[in-house]
């Protein structure tokens, strides 16, 4: 026991007729990086939140360090060494880096002389585990890695010895994930304990020591990571064979859908983001966008589907124009047979504090499918909420649930479902899997290469350069703003990562 950081037994979870976390066993040995995956919905996020003190266990014993505590509140968890980063980022936005690393563990009665201190224990932090970020930075200022970067060093500030992070890659780059893992490393090499939760095998595989695997609220087996594979991972994850690579034919590319010509976009600094664009996308295509975030392609795809204005340029859709510089609707657009999945479904896609079922008509509910008169029709929404949550497997399968309460992957699936189901004639989707389990995803791709088998026009960004890979009938490279080059889908990732990097493009110039 004396060995062990963290030991869970018998841990039981339920809301209501919901048993998230059955009989629960764990042992996290000292000084190990151990990752938790499993399905959404799996019961991951309720185990880590028990062991962080959100939730109360309904029973079942928590040690740490050989020793049996109790847990029931955060503050409980922080005395015993515990620490967590959210996947959604816990941060004051308009507040210092300095300022929101010693929020709530100000320990002086003069807030300058608690500054003073944190200041140097930060630069030691910093120094001992290459955590390095300017303390005076506004949180807003910062990149999604550095405002991690912070999360980290806030639960070090406050004496972490066993650091929980919830999907901590979900919102970084390529470079910013093995930046963390880098920094992941360093935290063992001192000591530290690491629990990671997430949905990305491949990240099990390269930082992990072991790996738990948890299903529908059981946990169904632990392995030492050196002596698995991604494919068992995948199937013990399932419950059934997962293909982790998509299957596809060939592609029959029919009259061009949407036009994109010479659009240049900026954003609310007047900094350009989209330089001059120009594409066309075909009925029976998916087009993937590759590119390391922050290079124009959120700005792009927020330009054709009429949530940014451009600054020039023009956008046809079926041969008709959209008034990209103008006051284009989205609503006439979704009427026009354009839709579009966000990349933040948070912010964008979804109401949170809606149900599910009015999320799943959300900017469709003047329909008239969807009305009784002037009035909605509640018993038609809910039938409707009710197919989508049974065809896209969504859990848990409620209509009436808050759609805050539902994970990151099934919000997608919500988010997905309402889109795909309009049958549109141009689908564009930003980061399709983020934050989506393995099974989720195989059930993503197949729905996406459904719709380029019937003829629709599929636009497509992620991050993931497999997914673009694997998606893709051409690839489109952006870099500063600009399209660098196009690749066909048997592209290599070094030849890809070339031009994400812009090097092809320097060459060109010399």
């Amino acid at each position: 026991m004396a060995e062990l950081a963290i030991a869970l037994n018998g841990i039981n979870k339920s809301f209501g007729p919901v048993h998230a976390n059955r009989d629960i066993n764990l042992d996290v040995p000292r000084g190990s990086i151990h990752g938790i995956i499993g399905e959404n919905g799996a019961g991951k996020s309720t185990l880590m939140s028990i062991l962080y003190g959100f939730y109360q266990a309904d029973s079942g014993e928590i040690s740490v360090n050989g020793k049996r505590v109790s847990i029931k509140t955060p503050n409980d968890a922080i005395a015993a060494g515990i620490g967590m980063v959210h996947q959604h980022f816990m941060l004051v936005e308009n507040f210092t880096v300095l300022e929101n690393i010693i929020l709530g563990a100000e320990g002086e009665p003069l807030l300058n002389k608690s500054i003073s201190k944190a200041r140097s224990e930060l630069a030691r932090l910093e120094r001992e585990y290459g955590l390095e970020v300017d303390p005076d930075a506004l949180i807003e200022e910062l990149p999604v890695g550095l405002q991690q970067r912070v999360e980290i060093l806030k639960a070090l500030y406050r004496g972490a010895d066993i650091l929980i992070l919830d999907e901590p890659t979900g919102v970084l780059t390529p470079a910013e994930a093995d930046h963390l893992f880098r920094i992941l490393g360093q935290l063992k090499e001192q000591g530290k304990t690491v629990i990671l939760i997430t949905h990305k095998l491949r990240e099990i595989m390269a930082i992990t020591d072991n790996v738990s695997v948890m299903r529908q609220g059981t946990m169904v087996a632990t392995r030492r990571t050196r002596d698995t594979t991604v494919e068992e991972l995948a199937e013990l994850m399932v419950g059934r064979r997962v293909l982790l690579r998509v299957q596809k034919g060939e592609s029959t590319p029919g009259d061009v859908k949407l036009s994109v010509r010479n659009l240049t976009v900026k954003d609310s600094r007047n900094v350009t983001m989209v330089d001059n664009v120009s594409f066309d996308i075909r009925a029976g295509e998916i087009v993937g966008i590759a590119g390391v975030a922050g290079n124009g392609q959120s700005e792009l795809i927020e330009a054709i589907a009429g949530t940014r204005r451009a600054v020039s340029g023009t956008v046809t859709l079926d041969g008709k124009p959209i008034d990209v510089t103008g006051t284009v609707d989205p609503g006439e657009l979704r009427d026009r047979g354009l839709a579009h999945v966000p990349e933040d479904r948070h912010h964008v896609g979804l109401v949170l504090a809606f149900e599910e079922r009015e999320n799943s008509i959300l900017g469709y509910h003047d329909k008239p499918r969807f009305l009784n008169g002037p009035f909605l029709d509640l018993a038609v929404i809910e039938e409707d909420a009710k197919a989508k949550i049974e065809a896209y497997d969504i859990r848990p399968g409620n209509p009436h649930l808050k759609t805050a309460n539902f994970s990151g992957g099934n919000q997608q699936k919500i988010v997905l479902a309402r889109e795909m189901e309009q049958d549109p004639g141009v689908l564009i989707v930003g980061q399709p899997t983020r934050g989506v389990d393995v099974g989720a995803i195989e059930f993503i791709h197949k729905r996406l290469i459904a719709m380029r088998d019937a003829g629709k026009a599929v636009l497509v960004i992620s991050v993931e350069l497999d997914e673009i890979r694997s998606l893709s009938d051409r690839i489109l490279v952006m870099f500063a703003g600009r399209i660098v080059g196009e690749r066909g889908p048997e592209a290599t990732e070094g030849e890809l990562g070339l031009l994400m990097a812009g090097v092809e493009q320097q060459e060109a110039a010399q």
